[in-house]
Order: structure tokens, then C-alpha cells, then sequence
């Protein structure tokens, strides 16, 4: 069995944690672009992610 690499971690965590902020917590409004929809919460919380695995290299 494979293991993931060390990045994707952080990314799949900030993805779940995003899409669920984004689901539980949406804006009516559409104007909070990171809880308007659950997708755009995944999108910013796998950047986010993304940024943290390698921040800290």
C-alpha cells in the first residue's frame, strides 16, 4: 500500500472543513464569497490547505 505524500493531508482536511462551512454556515446573500455554497468553501479551504503543507517547509 501507498502512502498519500505529506501535502495532501492538509489539503483534503481543508477541503472537508471548507465545504462543511460553507454548508452549514451560507450566506443568503451570495456576498461572503467563503460560505456562499459548500463548493466555494471546499475551494478556498483546499487553497488554504495548500498554503499550510507548504508553509511549512
Amino acid at each position: 500500500m501507498t502512502s498519500l505524500p505529506r501535502f495532501v493531508i492538509p489539503i483534503l482536511l481543508g477541503t472537508g472543513l471548507g465545504a462543511l462551512m460553507g454548508y452549514f454556515g451560507q450566506c443568503t446573500s451570495g456576498t461572503c464569497p467563503l460560505t456562499s455554497t459548500w463548493w466555494r468553501g471546499a475551494l478556498y479551504g483546499g487553497v488554504l490547505g495548500l498554503i499550510s503543507a507548504f508553509a511549512g517547509r
